[in-house]
């Protein structure tokens, strides 16, 4: 469907009302147009404000103590962490991108700083700075050894960009030396930059 473009006035109106105005206005059409109820507003708000990488470490640890956890993350990502109290109603399709041996996932968004919101929280300034993402994609084995993460030269190291369409987390390879560990303890050692890959899970010191 075609969509009018918009008129200099209606431009210029957009980039001079308060954001705290903007949103009100919104709200007050999509109400009345009935696509939202009043409570749903809130209740996102909520959801969101919720969200942390704490979300993403357990996930992660549940996968490493799961097996059957685990194929469902991997075959259906959305369903398996409804688990941890996440929604991703209305939200772009998230993938869960698995580490292994040989075989590493760096995420970025070339663009902007698309993220699995609903799950991480929100993304690090880092993740989100211009050098980051040209790095990413320029120099990804040279940007991931800065950040001490120095894999061996046969791993193959797979950049993967996160978009409006899709938003992707890693799965990291789980710690030698963590047998017998509980998820609790597990997730205590996942880091939101090993959840795109920037780093990998380690035992302390």
């Amino acid at each position: 469907m075609a969509h009018t473009p918009l008129s200099a006035a209606e431009r210029a109106l957009l980039d001079t009302t308060p954001p705290r105005a903007l949103f009100a206005a919104l709200k007050k059409v999509l109400m009345e147009k009935g696509l939202i109820a009043p409570e749903e507003i809130p209740a996102q708000i909520a959801l969101t404000e919720r969200a942390s990488p704490l979300i993403g470490a357990q996930v992660v640890a549940r996968a490493w103590t799961d097996p059957a956890f685990r194929a469902a993350l991997l075959s259906a990502p959305a369903r398996a962490v409804e688990a941890f109290g996440v929604s991703l109603a209305g939200a772009p399709p998230l993938g869960i991108l698995e580490n292994r041996p040989g075989r590493h996932h760096l995420v970025v968004c070339t663009l902007c700083s698309c993220y699995p919101r609903a799950l991480l929280g929100y993304p690090p300034f880092w993740y989100k700075s211009a050098a980051y993402r040209a790095r990413a994609v320029r120099d990804p084995r040279g940007l991931l050894a800065e950040w001490g993460t120095v894999l061996p030269p046969e791993t193959e190291i797979v950049v993967v960009d996160s978009t409006a369409d899709y938003r992707w987390m890693v799965l990291p390879e789980r710690p030698a030396g963590t047998e017998g560990w509980d998820e609790a303890r597990l997730a205590g050692l996942v880091r939101v930059s090993d959840l795109v890959g920037m780093t990998v899970p380690a035992l302390p010191g």
